[in-house]
């Protein structure tokens, strides 16, 4: 274990808190193609918000943790760790190149002896089939001969500052059985939480695309739940309080699917399931009702607005969020475009306030504009989409905000039930 030194290739929400955590017990490098992201992590801070300035610094000053986007710097590694991103393209289909091309960096730079494991989350067989196969091609080097693999799948919660990186028990395996050991070693020498070994690379990377597939299915079940009771005239959170007396209720409560994990691992799991001939329909039934919750928002809010009197057509409606969680400046694959763009197609004129989102992020990803600092109003309706603390603690006054005819619709079941007039 004295002489593991270890590379983590891409320095995102999961590669980073990774990374940091490995170098305080073994040499480690992070590798990131965007120099950018290296500079400033060099100069001791992680825009991602995931790793604190305090935890980087001391990372940088006192372990020695080094970030470079210089191929050259991470040969001579002997442990290497791929979490680069595994998303869908617009068509929900799994898009493999950033894992196809951190595979042919591994292979450039990879020697005989060498490890290397992935976290990025994958269907069944991805890792052996599509990644060694380019490890091979690129090094010349033979698998399970001259070098080996593992897959340990990531669990991050971003945002998350309870369930961190080193306290989360860890999926771990092996291409064989001495590289299943070892690498549950590696990753026990700076967990705190454990690890479960699972008997295969196949067995733990399907034990990671379902567990987001799972979370995904129940939260359709819930949204679908709360399409019913709203027209019912009943509210769905007192309903879910009420069921959760029982001891095996799954608590669990409606919202927007978005992010980088559960709305996305579902396809991966449905592409490799009609690979192989079956069509799974509560997967992809479960997709489509999350997928559908933004648009039913904003004609939940408009038939709101309608009822009041208010005048939809070029009328104001701020939405307060736009991460796709709370408390974290997340906005890969944020639902919350959904909710805008179908209020777009009312005509109304739209503000969106996010004190936790970067306005030029998400212009660039998005082409839409949004604002740091709370606008002055007022505006017609307001649609609580995020469950930032600042609203949480209900720092924004809505009295000042709205006008005296006012509707809001409150997503995420936040605000004070005698101020709103609809939620999921």
């Amino acid at each position: 274990m004295d002489n593991v030194k270890i590379c983590v290739i891409g320095l995102g929400y999961v590669g980073l808190p990774l990374a940091r955590l490995f170098s305080t017990r073994f040499p480690t490098i992070g590798f990131d193609t965007n120099e950018a992201r290296v500079k400033a992590l060099m100069a001791g801070h992680d825009a991602t918000l995931e790793v604190s300035d305090a935890l980087l610094g001391e990372a940088l000053h006192k372990y020695g943790f080094v970030c470079t986007s210089d191929i050259e710097k991470i040969r001579g590694c002997n442990f290497y760790v791929v979490a680069v991103p595994t998303p869908v393209d617009r068509n929900n289909n799994p898009d493999l190149k950033p894992l196809i091309g951190a595979s042919r960096t591994v292979g450039t730079v990879i020697s005989k002896g060498d490890v290397v494991v992935y976290e990025s989350t994958v269907y069944p067989g991805v890792t052996e089939e599509d990644c060694i196969p380019e490890i091979e091609r690129v090094s010349g080097l033979k698998f399970n001969t001259d070098f080996f693999a593992g897959y340990s799948p990531e669990r991050i919660n971003p945002g998350d500052k309870e369930h961190t990186v080193e306290k989360i028990k860890k999926i771990t395996s092996g291409s064989t059985p001495e590289t299943a050991d070892f690498v549950d070693k590696v990753y026990n020498t700076v967990l705190t939480g454990g690890t479960h070994k699972a008997p295969s690379i196949k067995v733990a990377e399907a034990a990671k695309v379902i567990e987001n597939s799972q979370r995904d299915i129940n939260i359709a079940f819930v949204n679908e739940l709360s399409k019913i009771f709203t027209l019912m005239g009943i509210d769905t959170l007192d309903v879910l309080e009420a069921a959760g007396t029982k001891w095996n209720f799954i608590k669990m409560n409606p919202g927007l699917v978005g992010g980088h994990c559960i709305s996305v691992d579902p396809y991966y799991l449905a592409q490799c399931a009609q690979r192989l001939g079956y069509n799974p329909e509560i997967i992809l039934a479960g997709r489509r009702m999350n997928d559908g919750m933004g648009s039913y928002v904003a004609e939940q809010t408009v038939k709101l607005m309608l009822k009041k009197g208010i005048q939809v057509l070029n009328s104001d409606v701020i939405i307060l969020g736009f991460t796709f969680k709370e408390n974290c400046p997340d906005v890969r694959n944020t639902r919350i475009i959904d909710i805008y763009r179908a209020l777009r197609e009312f005509n109304v004129n739209i503000t969106v306030y996010d004190p936790w989102a970067n306005p030029e992020v998400v212009k660039k990803e998005y082409g839409i504009d949004i604002v740091s600092t709370l606008p002055e109003g007022p505006f017609d309706a307001a649609v609580v989409a995020v469950g930032h603390s600042e609203f949480r603690k209900h720092e924004v006054d809505m009295d000042n905000l709205l006008k005296e005819n006012h509707v809001i619709y409150d997503v995420k079941g936040i605000m004070p039930r005698d101020i709103v007039d609809g939620r999921l």
